[in-house]
């Protein structure tokens, strides 16, 4: 039977910030990747807490840093995080 996977929670605007700051991207870069505009970067990432991102916005911009490298953490009682997704080495043949 397969299992249902949790919706993820909405990104803060801390974590955005955060992702972009570890993979080294401009606002400008991330706004080409998630195919949003920059002034919706902008004010996703100026708010306190909770962006007002809509849920196909939060999406995509969830996409392009994951698709980046970025895993976020959900909060689990020490707040919500993010990490760099530990990279695959190659198999030796």
């Amino acid at each position: 039977m397969a299992r249902l996977k949790a919706a993820a929670q909405p990104l803060r605007s801390s974590q955005i910030r955060a992702a972009r700051a570890l993979l080294r991207l401009s606002a400008e870069d991330l706004a080409r990747e998630s195919a949003l505009g920059l002034s919706t970067i902008k004010r996703a990432e100026l708010a306190d807490d909770e962006t007002s991102l809509t849920v196909a916005n939060d999406s995509a911009v969830r996409r392009a840093l994951e698709g980046a490298g970025v895993e976020f953490i959900d909060e689990n009682g020490g707040g919500p995080g993010l990490r760099l997704k530990k990279r695959q080495r190659p198999k030796k043949p």
